[in-house]
């Protein structure tokens, strides 16, 4: 069975500021990669709604190319392994158990969906999809060397089972999540993004995490906690006070088209209550 393809990928590449189709070569995912996370923001704003997130490919490119919205793993990084198929790359679909601020050595669920890319023999892991710590450039799998981005550093640890992601935050190699390359297939993303999106104790279902990259800075939105970081340098964070703030962030710092509906103020509004 063929692959689902892209019904515009003209498209998808102008907003990623191509005019034709570039080679695929590892400068070209660099400036895939790095584009990708600047112009289509992170967000869960369909899961604290409630409302159902698909992930075939038809309704991902629907949403993110035409919707003015942007998404999470399984939506973003299959988005994008699309475009990396139509384009040439050799490229397809892993899995990850998210660790980011659990006690060294947790195992969590297999939740998070990122790519594998082989470019002249060498292996890549490409992501999109990794919100406020996403990486923004493709790193080399088969080293433990550190491995600069535009933003922050990172290095790939080989263990037992896979591998462990981790990066240099503040000075700190701290863990990101354990991936390794096993096949994965559409029911595999189902059930993961089934858990993600509608189980009571996934963090998607109860805060409101956006995030979007720039050039040497990050701006990330957890419930009303709104920050600016700087690479090498200091933060600006303020708290949003109510859901007429939040809307004009979320569309103004994170460039997001909502829509104009009661049950979405609603949700905005109860990211607002302190737990």
């Amino acid at each position: 069975m063929s692959e689902p393809r892209l019904a515009n990928p003209t498209l998808y590449l102008q907003r990623l500021g191509f005019d034709a189709p570039p080679a695929p070569t590892l400068e070209t995912l660099r400036q895939l990669q790095l584009r990708h996370t600047g112009v289509f923001p992170f967000e869960n704003l369909s899961t604290i709604t409630g409302a159902p997130v698909p992930i075939d490919l038809a309704s991902v490119e629907q949403k993110v190319l035409h919707g003015g919205r942007g998404g999470y793993c399984y939506e973003l990084n299959n988005l994008f392994l699309a475009l990396l198929q139509e384009l040439g790359f050799e490229a397809r679909g892993i899995s990850g158990r998210v660790v980011l601020a659990q006690p060294e050595g947790t195992w969590t669920a297999r939740t998070h969906r990122l790519s594998l890319v082989i470019i002249d023999g060498e292996r890549y892991i490409t992501d999109v999809g990794f919100g406020g710590m996403v990486p923004t450039a493709p790193l080399l799998l088969d080293t433990e060397a550190e491995q600069p981005t535009p933003h922050e550093s990172y290095r790939i640890e080989k263990q037992a089972d896979g591998y462990m992601l981790r990066a240099n935050v503040a000075g700190e190699w701290r863990a990101m999540y354990l991936f390794d390359l096993q096949r994965q297939e559409d029911i595999d993303y189902t059930l993961g993004n089934w858990y993600v999106s509608t189980h009571p104790e996934s963090p998607f279902a109860k805060r409101l995490m956006v995030a979007r990259t720039g050039d040497g800075w990050r701006r990330t939105l957890n419930n009303g906690s709104f920050a600016i970081h700087h690479m090498g340098a200091g933060s600006e964070r303020r708290e949003v006070a109510d859901v007429d703030e939040l809307i004009e962030l979320l569309e103004q710092e994170f460039g997001l088209r909502l829509p104009d509906q009661p049950h979405v103020r609603q949700s905005l509004a109860r990211m607002l209550v302190p737990a």
